[in-house]
């Protein structure tokens, strides 16, 4: 990889992870990681342009029809994809077409941009987290075969211990920090080539474990607040993103002030 790689162009395609939640703005927008590292890139390339395709709840059958042809028509010089974790956390999914929907997605976008990059989505460390381990890492092997096919990169996000961290993760459990989508955003800025800032790994502090109310004061605040709602989308067939926009649809000059 060559360092300190110059980029003009950026278009991200994703899910809530990509568009940004749970890192909120003091409007009530989110930002997240790509519009961060979009800023960095836009302040060192006049000129520069960002385009955010990612809507909070697509399965990557709907990122594939929905955004994988725009992106690729925008020509751009880095395109980030993450997606398929929403699948795998559901309690069926057919993995097979997963796969099968991630391989046409890199098809399609790695012959249409200067560089492709591709992850391994953290994930934070509990119950949850076990239960699920086994079909994330088979998500991940499809990634890494598809990116040695094709050319592309990927960001091992999933390899680093720190994200795994409850502290880097907000009270709904499946959504970085604004720390949490600072770090994902170096670690993407690192792989693409340019010269490191941070270490994005780095362990937090340690500290006290928390007694034993808090925990459970956590546990119920969660339940009502995200889990029960949740599960209720599931059982009617709705998504959080049903009737939203992409973030960013057009591959337009960003301003780099955040």
């Amino acid at each position: 990889m060559q360092m300190n790689a110059s980029y003009t162009s950026f278009v991200a395609l994703g899910d809530s992870f990509t568009e940004g939640m749970s890192d909120r703005l003091p409007d009530g927008s989110y930002r997240g990681w790509a519009d961060l590292l979009a800023a960095d890139l836009a302040a060192r390339t006049p000129g520069f342009r960002y385009a955010n395709l990612a809507v909070r709840g697509k399965l990557i059958g709907q990122i594939v029809d929905e955004q994988v042809d725009a992106a690729a028509a925008m020509n751009a010089d880095l395109v980030t994809l993450v997606g398929g974790l929403n699948d795998a956390l559901r309690p069926a999914c057919d993995m097979g077409l997963v796969r099968a929907r991630l391989e046409e997605a890199v098809t399609k976008l790695a012959p249409n941009c200067g560089r492709l990059v591709l992850m391994r989505s953290p994930g934070r460390n509990g119950p949850v987290m076990e239960r699920f381990r086994p079909r994330m890492e088979q998500l991940f092997g499809f990634i890494d075969e598809l990116a040695g096919a094709h050319g592309a990169l990927v960001v091992d996000l999933y390899g680093s211990g720190a994200l795994g961290d409850p502290r880097l993760w907000a009270v709904d459990r499946l959504h970085l920090t604004a720390e949490g989508h600072r770090r994902v955003s170096e670690a993407v800025w690192q792989t693409i080539g340019l010269e490191p800032r941070r270490d994005w790994t780095e362990p937090l502090p340690p500290v006290a474990p928390e007694s034993w109310y808090r925990r459970r004061s956590s546990d119920l605040r969660f339940a009502r607040e995200h889990l029960l709602p949740w599960i209720g989308r599931r059982l009617t067939g709705r998504s959080s993103g049903d009737g939203l926009a992409p973030k960013r649809g057009d591959l337009l000059p960003y301003p780099y002030e955040l």
